[in-house]
């Protein structure tokens, strides 16, 4: 992986791996936890699932389900979870394979000018990292949430373990927070159109605060995060009381889903 591009080869990727793919022209990215077998445990909106209609407004559809010829078990997940275990075919979707990075140092994250591709944060041990994600497809990652709760933050969730206090910002998402800080730098940097006649310092500044603001919403130097165990990351995060959370654990044992091996 360079400077310029996180693009891998598939035999490259190697299970606990983070990994991502282009969607609609490169116009967004795809991310999952690959967990070996050619298997990726990714988080996408429930809705998908369900045949229900919706207005144009609501059809939000990164990554819309398949059916695969090859894998059985390709697409398995738990009712009203969007957390699902498809292969890496079908996640790709004849997509190059990216893969994420870890712990890079502040000045390679200010390089990529694209979110959604690296962070200062470390990973944790592969197992670690697949326990979470297998863990997670049995109990769901709750509502999915463009901004707040989506793939990304799945994927950097079952490698770091960290979650954000503050449920009012924007979530771990890379991408997010370049949605967010690209309008934001725009703003910021406007005044000064007016003590700088050159377009290539408007142009500089705002490349600069753009990339700044995307720092500074990184989970390796936010103050926010806090490690959470995945087994009390419903509770933490509200989605289940402890009681239904029990509740749903001893029903969710007796089902089983082959580790990818």
């Amino acid at each position: 992986m360079g400077l310029l591009t996180n693009k891998v080869e598939r035999d490259e990727i190697k299970a606990g791996d983070h990994i991502y793919t282009y969607r609609a022209v490169f116009t967004y990215s795809h991310h999952g936890i690959y967990v070996g077998g050619s298997k990726v445990v990714h988080f996408r909106p429930e809705r998908n699932f369900n045949l229900i209609t919706e207005t144009s407004s609501d059809s939000y559809d990164p990554d819309p389900p398949s059916s695969c010829p090859t894998f059985p078990d390709c697409g398995f997940r738990q009712s009203n979870s969007g957390v699902v275990l498809s292969c890496l075919d079908c996640f790709l979707r004849n997509g190059s394979v990216y893969c994420f990075e870890y712990g890079v140092t502040p000045s390679v994250f200010l390089t990529k000018i694209r979110g959604g591709t690296c962070t200062t944060a470390a990973s944790d041990p592969p197992e670690t990292v697949i326990q979470r994600a297998m863990y997670l497809l049995q109990n769901g990652f709750g509502n999915y949430d463009v901004f707040q709760n989506n793939c990304e933050d799945f994927a950097l969730y079952c490698k770091s373990g960290l979650l954000i206090v503050d449920r009012l910002g924007v979530g771990r998402s890379g991408q997010a927070s370049s949605i967010i800080g690209a309008p934001l730098a725009a703003i910021l940097s406007s005044p000064l159109k007016l003590l700088m006649p050159s377009p290539v310092g408007v142009a500089t500044v705002t490349a600069g605060v753009y990339c700044m603001s995307r720092y500074a919403t990184d989970i390796g130097v936010r103050s926010d995060v806090v490690k959470v165990a995945v087994e009390d990351l419903a509770v933490n995060l509200g989605w289940l009381t402890h009681h239904e959370e029990t509740g749903e654990a001893n029903e969710t044992s007796n089902r089983q889903i082959s580790m990818p091996r």
